[in-house]
Parts: structure tokens; sequence; C-alpha cells
């Protein structure tokens, strides 16, 4: 195959979807690597390293493009890339689809096929191509290190001749992978840290790092995490006695950090401006899932504001803070995934019996694959229309036949009265023209209907 990467055009991204490492091991598989000029700069990688890898170094992204079958990205590419890319090619990255479902329609219409590594399922053989806990979790550690330089004290206790400093109260909201990097972090820089989450099998988690857990343990918690991993979407009742709870303890800390999304949809509202009122002045809030309108109501995406003598961070891109970490990590998920989208000889084949790749993929052959994104394009809003539609005439062809029968009783009331006239029998067909014009009004009527 030949494989494509390209400089990320999204502004602040300064990850790339290749490492010299990853690039040696594509080539050693037997694949061509062609890499945009300028396409590592951001994560300190330059063209000369690629090129000593083994890649070809192209001018401009049209030339990197041109014959690829896959296409390597971080985030998801503009019209101008999908105009390069030929049809049936590939592209694998991390796409946030949900929040662009017209490009997973172009995407289908032009013929590509669309890996969306966030969707690799959360199984153990897919632990290593597993994009989205990688960024994650140098995300959560990103995280506590923002918030300990915007923060005017120092984490740990700190016992000097002058005087004793006490630590710093951390508080994560979120023990996914990003909020136990977050816990694990903040505990190894010297704070006393606490955390909540909706999942039951957080509790133990987040005592094995040595913090306390914080939730409202009833019912629907224990049985509140989907078979995926994930968080499920509680309750108003367990959303306000569970916000009751933090509210309480939220006032007693100096620095917060949310970490809750749940793919697809807003992120949930965990701290409300009253909660933040509460905090001590100087306090700190980094709300990792500000992209997605962020987990505090007071939140503002990509930008560091102060309310109430608080501040609240909305970064949008943590792994881009630490872009040759983070940029490591992605490259090995997208070499150990490309495998199952190769053939024996090196040829683009996608193993399509593979429940890794099913999962990944969005588009195929012209056709969307995922369901989430299939009902929402226009051919399925027509065809609902189009049921619609076939379902009408057939409700009006019920309603007209049982309304025939009472317009139909009206000449039959009338026909009565000559019908009691049947004992001069000869008298009705001797006044034949009578019954014809009886006829002749009532053919019209079913016309008209």
């Amino acid at each position: 195959m030949k494989l494509a990467v390209l400089k990320e055009r999204i502004t602040g991204e300064t990850r790339v979807a290749a490492t010299p490492e990853t690039v040696k091991k594509f080539i050693a598989a037997g694949h061509g690597v062609t890499i945009e000029t300028g396409a590592g700069t951001g994560a300190s990688i330059s063209d000369t390293q690629y090129k000593e890898a083994g890649a070809n170094i192209a001018k401009t992204a049209t030339a990197a493009l041109k014959g690829a079958d896959i296409l390597l990205c971080v985030r998801r590419p503009g019209s101008t890339v999908l105009a390069g890319l030929k049809k049936g090619a590939g592209i694998a990255g991390l796409l946030d689809p949900f929040d662009d479902t017209a490009f997973v329609r172009t995407c289908a219409t032009k013929g590509i096929d669309l890996y969306a590594m966030e969707f690799i399922p959360r199984i153990s053989r897919a632990q290593s191509m597993d994009a989205l806990s990688s960024q994650s979790n140098l995300a959560g550690y990103r995280a506590v290190i923002e918030a300990a330089a915007l923060f005017g004290k120092a984490l740990p206790m700190m016992m000097t001749a002058a005087g004793t400093v006490a630590p710093a109260k951390a508080f994560i909201m979120g023990a996914g992978v990003a909020g136990l990097q977050a816990i694990a972090t903040a505990r190894r820089l010297g704070a006393i840290v606490t955390a909540t989450d909706v999942r039951p099998a957080a509790k133990e988690q987040v005592a094995s790092l040595g913090a306390k857990f914080i939730a409202v343990e009833d019912e629907e918690f224990k049985a509140a995490e989907t078979a995926g991993g994930y968080a499920k979407q509680m309750s108003a009742e367990y959303q306000k006695k569970q916000a009751e709870l933090v509210a309480k303890h939220i006032a007693k800390q100096d620095i917060v950090i949310t970490t809750a999304l749940i793919p697809g949809r807003p992120a949930p509202k965990l701290v409300d401006e009253a909660m933040v009122k509460a905090m001590p002045p100087g306090a700190i809030i980094i709300d990792m899932a500000a992209e997605r309108g962020g987990n505090c109501t007071l939140t503002q995406a990509g930008k560091t504001i102060v309310k109430h003598g608080v501040t609240i961070a909305g970064f949008t891109n943590l792994p881009a803070r630490l872009a040759a970490a983070t940029t490591a990590l992605y490259a090995k998920n997208l070499l150990n995934f490309l495998p199952l989208l190769s053939g024996e000889k090196g040829e683009y084949a996608p193993h399509w019996d593979d429940e890794i790749v099913t999962g990944a993929n969005l588009t195929r052959a012209g056709k969307i694959t995922n369901e989430a994104f299939a009902a929402k394009t226009p051919a399925a809003k027509k065809a609902a229309v189009k049921k619609a539609a076939t379902k009408k005439p057939a409700a009006a062809k019920k309603s007209t036949t049982k309304a025939a029968p009472k317009k139909a009783a009206a000449p039959k009331t009338a026909a009565k009265k000559p019908a009691a006239k049947k004992a001069t029998a000869k008298k009705p067909a001797a006044k034949k023209p009578a019954p014809k014009r009886a006829a002749t009004k009532a053919k019209p009527k079913p016309k008209e209907s």
C-alpha cells in the first residue's frame, strides 16, 4: 500500500500521524510512505528524520495524496484533502464524526472508506490500537500540570523553617482513563486527592491510586456503566443528589479537574455557578470537556477566564500541548491497526470479518456502515417520507370504503319507497325512465369521491 501523512490543518493541532520509528516499520512491511513537508514540525520531527527513515517527502498535500491507498491523519481532514484522494482509498484518524455528520456522507458519496480510531472497540485484543485511551492518558497528566502552573501555591505540603505550607486539595470529576492519570499525577505532586465517577468499577480504581472516592452509591449507581466501559447518562433525580454532595465537597477544593464526556453528546453539566462561587479564592478549574460545551456552566472553550475569584481553563486540545509524547503513542496505535487493513501481499484489503475493523469503520464502498450516521442521511429521510406517503393513501382508502355505505344508504332509503309498492310490481317496470334517472344520479357521486 501507499500511505500518505499530511500536515494537520486544524489550528493548534501539533500532532502528526507518523514518527520515524513507525515509518521504518511500515517500509519493512512492504508499504510506501509519503509525508508532506513540515508535517512533523509541531511534534519536533524534521523532514530529514523522516527521509532517513525511508519516507518520501512531498512538497504539497496534493503530491502526497497522489495514488495513496490510505491517508493516516490525526484529525478530520477538510474537503480539499478529500478531493485529492482516489475512489476506494481509506482514511484512518480521530475523525470526531458526531461533530460533522456531513463529512461522513461526503466520504460515502466519494467512495472513501472511513475508520474512526476513537471507535476502536475496547477489547483486550485492541488495546494497542486504542487511540482514545492513549491520548486521554496523557491529556489527564497534562491537565494536572496546567493546574499546577495556574495555581498560586505549591501542591505538596512544604515544611520549612519559616512555617508549614498545607498541601493543595484536588478533586477529579470522572475516573476514566484521563481521570485516573490525573489522580495519579496529582498524588505524585503531593496533593490530597479525591475523585468521583458514576461507574461502580471506578471506586476500586480510585482507591488503588490512594485517592478518596466521593459519590452517591444507590441502586442507579450500581448499574451506571455501558458494556463498552463508558458512563451512562444518569437520571435527573440522581444528578440532583450527586450535585448536592459535590456542592458540599467542592467548596473545600483548591483544584477541580472535570473529565466527563459521553460520546456523541454534549458534556454533562457537573459544576454550576453557585459551586464556583463557593470555592476558595485562587482555586482552579481545568475543564477537559470544554470542546463539547464543558462540565462547568461558566467554561468558555479555548479560553482561560476568572469568575468569582476562580480561574476556569477551557483547554480544547490538551494532547496537542505535549505533541512529542502523544504523537509517539498515536503513531503506534495506527501502526498496530494497519495490519487489519492489509492483505497477504500488503495491498489494501480490510479484514471485514474482524470486529475491530467493523467497529471502527464508518463508510465502505460508497455506503455508510455505522447505524448512528446512516439514520441521518437524506436517503433515510426520503425513505421515511415514502413510507409515510404510502400509509396515508391506505388510510384514505379505508376511510372512503367506510364512508361509501353511508353515501349509498341515502339512495337506498330513497329507493325503499318504490320498493314498498311491490304489490304493483309491474308499475316500476313500466316506469323504466325513473330507475334510469336514479342510476345516472348515483353514478357521479362515487366518481367525485
